[in-house]
């Protein structure tokens, strides 16, 4: 198989659109778009990061510099023989720059398992990324799935739109092989949108979204993921150890108080 190789950079701009919002933005939309080669797809990632989750805090944070290394299929991959997507992607401020690779499903599982880099035309990226892992000491965390809707303008297929749907993740079962089910993230019908163009955003575009009050936003799916489901459940431990500390106080002084007023009713004969 020859191998899939992609070094680009692009500019990012991510939508939260409600689903009266998404109704609304597409009757203006839909004409002036041309459905992808690849419309309708189930993307399926594999987050890497650290013990501590030192990447998902730092994405949270908002730091001007961002960069996540993933694993990412198309679909539910069906064989080992099946291609997979292993790609570190770096952002600064809005502009996204990727290195990635294709390899086979079983390739990426020996790569783990035993750390073995396999024959590729171009091992330059393959190498950056088993750097990056090794030396961060980066390990699989997260699984993050969603339905996704893929466009590119008629005017500049260099513009590319997408529409995510049913955000959904788990932290355990982290193999591809074992499907997209997971926790739904939001409890509404949101629907994350992206923007993603080698320039700037045509001119009509921004008026539009303007027009519609819908504004851009900060969002990544693992950061947000991350806060919610481990940050979330730390924060609930930490209130949780907090109340029964309180309590055991509380139980304490009183027994203090009442021996006290025990000791006070002692008569000396």
């Amino acid at each position: 198989m020859k191998d899939y190789i992609k070094v680009f950079k692009r500019v990012e701009q991510k939508y939260m659109l409600t689903k009266n919002d998404f109704v609304k933005l597409m009757q203006v939309l839909e004409p002036k778009m041309e459905k992808n080669k690849y419309y309708e797809s189930k993307i399926l990632n594999i987050y890497f990061d650290t013990k501590n989750f030192d990447i998902a805090t730092k994405t949270i944070e908002k730091t001007k510099y961002k960069e996540k290394l993933r694993l990412r299929s198309y679909s539910v991959p069906k064989s080992d023989n099946d291609s997979v997507f292993f790609e570190l992607k770096r952002k600064c401020n809005s502009v996204v720059s990727k290195r990635r690779i294709t390899m086979k499903l079983n390739e990426f599982e020996e790569y783990i398992k035993y750390g073995k880099l396999f024959e590729t035309e171009n091992i330059q990226i393959l190498k950056e990324i088993d750097y990056t892992k090794n030396t961060k000491k980066l390990e699989p965390k997260m699984m993050v799935a969603y339905d996704r809707l893929s466009y590119y303008l008629k005017e500049d297929e260099n513009t590319r739109i997408t529409f995510d749907f049913n955000l959904r993740y788990r932290d355990e079962m982290l193999d591809l092989k074992m499907g997209d089910a997971g926790y739904k993230f939001f409890e509404n019908d949101i629907v994350i949108m992206e923007v993603k163009t080698l320039g700037s955003m045509p001119i009509w575009f921004v008026k539009l979204m303007n027009e519609l009050r819908i504004y851009p936003t900060s969002f990544s799916k693992y950061g947000e993921i991350y806060k919610k489901h481990i940050l979330g459940k730390k924060i609930n431990k930490k209130n949780d150890d907090l109340i029964i500390n309180k309590n055991r106080i509380k139980k304490k002084n009183k027994n203090k108080y009442k021996d006290k007023i025990i000791n006070k009713n002692i008569k000396i004969a």
